[in-house]
């Protein structure tokens, strides 16, 4: 039987399988949805996925293809919970055709137990989109009955940065080969760095596709990757499955060890300025929340089904859309899903508030004063004002600006104190670094004050070039005072010597710049010591005091400092440039 024959055959008979894959948070191991995927009749020469499709496409079936495959895949999916969500793979290119939106209509979905909000179009590129305008207001249609958007594949074909950029998903699902061994490639990890950097700034959210091997999963926890699926966590089935109890302590026992990416950051959530207001559920009629905005301060409500968020609606948007001809009479006694916003930003409790705020920002100008839902669990806990949100932020920045040094700029002993508070509550392994310049009095006695505070200006940044050149936004470093320094590295023990070897070789070399021809020449300078008698003093050099390990042993940040004196005092005792670094047992 030739392709044709056999394409034709599976299309009449509709003999395809449709399996599911479960999407996993990498916070918890929870189910946050399931991928339909389908399957060509075993046995068959159509039987995979990919000649499956090719097949469609080469013979102009590819619609009578993805249109059974949906219908399959939407009525064995039918007794998925309702908080679960449904990813479908859909063409870009069919989107526009008014049998597929036929096809999603509410009716349609109600017939199965679903609802817009539980749908995912993930969409798969196999041609290039050339009309990003026409193919953007298309999506707007279905954004606004309550549909989401993943991107499939990204890093691989099409689905690029500019599909991205052109269709602000709510999803990224990253390509296999940008997964196979990540936890081996540095390039692809650095890669997926500001992949996670853009979703956690525009409120998007990225899943890794084609999780094969546990290192390639603990890689991705570390790297703060929202959610994954693939074969180590569960193959596709023909039923809606759980994941194994092993894989699922697996992913809770690696992310709280890499929970220190996010602890050094966890004195402001956003959850802990959010008002607790009451959500409506998605039935309540027009009516009734008019009445709610004519009577009270409240000017935004979260619409709610099941304590799962899915729109909000503020009341200037009520009232813009009652104002209309025919507003009163069409909306008024109509349910609020009608007229909600269906994609509001919607935040976890403990997103920092420097991450909401950027994300707020991101928004568009019509959206930009829209009330920010704060969810704990994935289930509604409350509000965030715009208003509020900018007052919060702007006291934080307020008091961190009166506790940086004002020489350097660098935090001072306050937010030095919190960040090593910070360290003692966490686990996992860190490393505390002291500096301390030697000789630094003489040359201040020599060369004056003015240039004294120049080379703190200098070390100052040396240090922090160093500590920040990995990018982990999790590195600290502070000034204690004077010719003291701070660092407080998340990082591995030997990436830490290294990171000394780096900070002591350029010092080394660029101290120099600081001092006169001869006493350049000499490498000491001639000066007074503190009994008023003449002696040899060593070039300026710098000591770096260290411990590495976990501070649990430690009951506060005098114990940390205390044990550190005791390692600076060995190493002060050498002479030029040195370091040392005691693991903790």
């Amino acid at each position: 039987m030739d392709m044709s024959q056999e394409l034709k055959k599976i299309l009449d008979d509709k003999d395809i399988t449709t399996v599911f894959q479960p999407i996993v948070s990498l916070k918890d191991g929870s189910i946050i949805g399931y991928e339909a995927l389908t399957r060509g009749p075993k046995n068959s020469a159509l039987y995979s996925p990919e000649k499956l499709f090719t097949a469609a496409e080469q013979l102009n079936k590819l619609w009578d293809l993805e249109c059974l495959c949906r219908s399959k895949a939407i009525e064995k999916a039918s007794s998925i919970d309702t908080d679960k969500l449904l990813f479908l793979n859909v063409n870009p290119l069919i989107l526009k055709d008014e049998k597929f939106r036929k096809g999603f209509t509410k009716e349609f979905l109600k017939k199965y137990n679903m609802y817009p909000e539980s749908i995912i179009f993930e969409l798969t590129e196999r041609t290039c989109i050339k009309d990003y305008k026409s193919f953007r207001a298309t999506l707007d249609n279905y954004l606004e009955e309550g549909y989401k958007i993943a991107i499939d594949d990204a890093g691989a074909g099409y689905s690029g940065l500019k599909m991205i950029s052109e269709t602000k998903p709510h999803y990224i699902k990253m390509d296999i080969d940008l997964i196979r061994d990540i936890h081996k490639d540095s390039f692809k990890q650095n890669l997926i760095k500001m992949l996670v950097d853009l979703a956690d700034n525009t409120n998007m959210k990225l899943i890794a596709e084609g999780i094969e091997v546990e290192e390639e999963l603990i890689k991705l926890i570390e790297l703060g990757v929202t959610a994954g699926q693939g074969y180590f966590i569960q193959r596709p089935s023909d039923l809606l499955l759980n994941i194994e109890e092993d894989v699922k302590k697996t992913i809770i026992k690696y992310h709280k060890q890499y929970k220190r990416n996010f602890c050094l950051y966890s004195n402001n959530f956003i959850g802990q300025i959010a008002r607790k207001d009451i959500a409506f559920n998605i039935n309540i009629p027009c009516i009734k929340l008019k009445e709610i905005f004519d009577t009270t301060d409240i000017t935004g409500v979260c619409i709610v089904e099941n304590d799962i968020p899915v729109g909000l609606i503020m009341k200037h948007s009520l009232d813009s859309i009652l104002a209309t001809q025919y507003g009163l009479s069409i909306f008024l006694k109509r349910s609020a899903n009608l007229v909600m916003e269906p994609n509001p930003l919607i935040l976890d409790y403990n997103t920092p508030v420097s991450d909401a705020s950027n994300a707020a920002m991101e928004r568009k100008d019509k959206n930009l004063y829209d009330y920010i839902i704060v969810t704990k669990d994935s289930k509604y806990f409350g509000i965030v004002t715009v208003k509020r949100l900018l007052q919060f932020t702007t006291t934080l920045e307020r008091n961190y600006a009166k506790e940086l040094n004002p020489l350097t700029g660098l935090p001072g002993n306050i937010l030095i104190e919190n960040r090593l508070k910070d360290i003692l509550s966490c686990n996992g392994n860190f490393c505390v670094l002291y500096f301390d310049l030697d000789n630094f009095k003489v040359y201040n006695d020599n060369y004056g004050f003015e240039n004294g505070d120049k080379i703190i200006k200098f070390t100052a940044n040396l240090i922090q070039k160093h500590v920040n050149y990995g990018s982990n936004y999790n590195n600290f470093v502070g000034h204690i005072g004077g010719d003291d320094f701070i660092a407080i590295i998340d990082e591995a023990y030997d990436d830490c010597r290294n990171l000394c070897e780096r900070i002591i070789g350029e010092f080394d070399k660029k101290i120099l710049d600081f001092f006169n021809d001869k006493d350049k020449e000499n490498s000491y300078i001639i000066a007074t010591d503190r009994k008023g008698q003449k002696d040899i003093f060593d070039i300026t050099s710098i000591s770096i005091a260290g411990i590495y390990g976990d501070f649990y042993s430690f009951t506060n940040s005098n114990d940390i400092a205390k044990y550190t004196s005791s390692i600076k005092k060995i190493v002060k005792g050498l002479r030029h440039s040195n370091y040392r670094i005691n693991m903790l047992k």
